[in-house]
């Protein structure tokens, strides 16, 4: 079988870009990191809450300049694109300020707390005619091109199989973790199984059908689930997400004539055993990339995007942030009813006024319905060519 070759070179070559990372913690760092030593691209900007968290994070990155607030490092000018790195429940907030700014913005996934307020900031974008993309930084790895390829050249066959697992353990009595906390967006929904639900839209498309199961903590965060999907008749997926437990971390997608399984951490660069018709082969990016040295492809794959003059990331645009937070909002909502806890108002509508839609009415929250209320025209021509395509469906609940 033959497959794309990749090469860690490449990603040094074309322009260097210059970016303001907004919240210096440990993503940040290991973004600032990855684009310093893998590629031409700089951070030469950090915005924090607190000049000395600036400061530091300057010092200890090399970053020409430092900033006590979010708004003066995204109106440096020197700055050409905004990384946002803060907890979840400010994503929305960050992305907006970027926005404003007129300035292309990498936003840490969840790209929102909800379906809502991702499709408010997806709008907002359009309208100001400004790049926005959701950084699921799995999606551009070396090793999604090449599923991607097995999957639409029909190697595997009939697929009719999908499962994914994220979990790691988090000590029960770290009260100060963010994943703790329900006022930050903590929970395994937000902030582990993005990257599950997602991998079962990467192979089959938008789910006809949820059922989710799990437990939440005593401050109403989720720390487990499992949830079964359907893509329409024999195709099913499972999610497990954990901080409960480290679980395996593995993917894999099962056909008629093969499988691809990741023996690796699928979330990070890793390698996969392919088998098609009983041969078994075992692919490996070979650009020597290890964990979140990854998350430089997002960075170079937005860099080209943006001399395409492009405003949304062709091969993960908005509408699919949104349809994944729709069905992300589904699990939850299950979860919270069978564990006797209501959805409040922020969960359900997402960070409070400020920069939130600046001048307009806060919009009603639409769970499921697709084309989304409140997404723009790109937003909604995106969403419905999704649910004309072969693996759509129309509703996330029913399984």
């Amino acid at each position: 079988m033959e497959l794309p070759a990749f090469n860690a070179r490449t990603l040094r070559q074309g322009r260097s870009w210059r970016w303001a990372v907004l919240a210096p913690g440990e993503i940040a760092a290991d973004f600032t990191r990855t684009l310093h030593g893998n590629s031409s691209h700089r951070v030469v900007a950090v915005g924090s809450r607190s000049p000395d968290r600036a400061r530091a994070f300057a010092s200890k990155f090399g970053v020409d300049r430092s900033y006590g607030s979010y708004d003066a490092a995204v109106a440096d000018g020197a700055v050409d694109a905004v990384y946002v790195a803060a907890p979840n429940r400010f994503h929305a907030e960050l992305a907006l300020l970027a926005i404003d700014a007129g300035k292309p913005v990498l936003v840490e996934k969840p790209f929102g707390v909800n379906a809502a307020e991702t499709a408010r900031v997806a709008r907002a974008g359009e309208q100001a005619g400004v790049f926005v993309m959701e950084a699921m930084w799995t999606r551009y790895l070396p090793q999604f091109r090449v599923l991607s390829e097995i999957l639409q050249r029909h190697d595997l066959g009939d697929v009719h199989l999908a499962t994914a697992n994220v979990g790691w353990k988090v000590a029960q009595d770290d009260t100060e973790n963010r994943l703790f906390s329900p006022e930050l967006g903590g929970g395994v929904g937000l902030d582990m199984s993005v990257y599950g639900l997602w991998f079962t839209r990467f192979v089959f498309g938008q789910p006809t059908a949820v059922r989710a199961a799990g437990s939440l903590t005593p401050r109403g965060v989720d720390d487990q689930f499992v949830a079964a999907l359907a893509f329409g008749p024999r195709r099913h997926a499972t999610v497990s997400a954990s901080m409960l437990v480290t679980n395996s971390g593995y993917a894999s997608v099962h056909g008629t004539q093969g499988s691809v399984e990741f023996i690796d951490y699928f979330v990070f660069p890793s390698r996969m055993r392919i088998t098609v018709n009983g041969k078994t082969s075992e692919w490996d990016d070979g650009t020597g990339l290890k964990g979140r040295d990854g998350l430089v492809w997002q960075a170079v794959a937005m860099a080209e995007y943006l001399e395409q003059g492009r405003l949304q990331s062709p091969v993960y645009p908005m509408s699919e942030s949104i349809a994944l937070a729709q069905t992300l909002d589904e699990v939850e909502t299950q979860l919270r009813a069978a564990n006797g806890h209501e959805r409040n108002a922020l969960e359900l509508h997402g960070s409070p006024a400020g920069r939130m839609v600046r001048g307009q009415p806060a919009m009603p929250y639409a769970p499921t319905t697709v084309p989304l209320a409140g997404a723009g025209p790109l937003v909604q021509r995106s969403l419905m060519a999704e649910t004309n395509s072969p693996n759509a469906g129309s509703a996330v609940s029913g399984l």
